[in-house]
């Protein structure tokens, strides 16, 4: 799998984590890590167009990282 593919793949499985943080109670500090996280999510994008590989993949993990954070806080991992 070529990067450009793989970091799609990564932002299609963002898509699908930060929906099933949608669907619980969280508190306001939350609410600004997951819009963190959702900044970087378009941030990846951004980089995808400018063609800079390595900050997109850099973006989109840290996207991953802060939500994967949430959902262990309410064990959905």
């Amino acid at each position: 799998m070529d990067e450009v593919k793989r970091i799609i793949k990564d932002m299609e499985l963002f898509a699908k984590n930060i929906k099933e943080i949608e669907s619980i109670k969280i508190s306001a500090r939350e609410g600004k890590i997951i819009e963190m996280a959702r900044n970087y999510s378009q941030d990846t994008t951004y980089y995808l167009e400018k063609e800079d590989i390595y900050t997109a993949f850099g973006c989109i993990t840290y996207a991953h990282g802060l939500i994967d954070a949430i959902r262990l806080i309410h064990q959905l991992i």
